[in-house]
């Protein structure tokens, strides 16, 4: 992989902490890493420079914003051709129910994540925003009954393999 960046114990521990709270200190990360808060400092500043940490989001309850029903929607566009899909994209993604999009391969092309308020609000959105695109060929919903977050993302390790433990 060209575009990976070397990382030591150092830098994943500093990942791993802020994967976890984003709003640590230098100065917790220090400590908790064992390294002084000015390393520390410059490592986070590496790490930013060099494109491995992307930026800082406050994370957001959709259900306390009135958008307590989310769904995953599975959209076929037909034809699938750049001129269709740049405008497509950018409408779905200036959406304020689109929570994520991808661009996937297989019979669906897109996998658009969104939150609304309840099923007559999903049922508007699939209606007015999708089916009634020219370029939509078919959606298929899938309700999400609860969603977990996973562990932090850290390089693979070689040799490693993951235990039933």
């Amino acid at each position: 992989m060209a575009d990976s960046v070397v990382l030591d114990t150092v830098d994943l521990h500093i990942l791993r902490l802020l994967q976890n709270d984003a709003r640590t200190t230098y100065r917790e990360l220090a400590a908790e890493v064992g390294v002084a808060a000015s390393t520390c400092l410059d490592r986070v500043a590496r790490l930013r420079r060099t494109g491995v940490v992307l930026g800082h989001r406050l994370q957001l309850n959709p259900a306390k914003l009135g958008r307590g029903l989310e769904a995953l929607l599975l959209v076929q566009v037909r034809p699938h051709r750049r001129e269709l899909i740049g405008p497509f994209v950018e409408r779905i993604r200036a959406l304020p129910e689109s929570r994520a999009l991808f661009h996937l391969t297989g019979p669906d092309d897109y996998l658009i994540h969104v939150a609304v308020a309840d099923p007559a609000d999903l049922q508007r959105l699939v209606l007015d925003e999708f089916t009634s695109r020219r370029e939509v060929a078919r959606v298929e919903t899938r309700l999400i009954f609860q969603q977990w977050e996973c562990g932090p993302l850290l390089p693979p390790v070689p040799g490693a393999h993951l235990s039933a433990d």
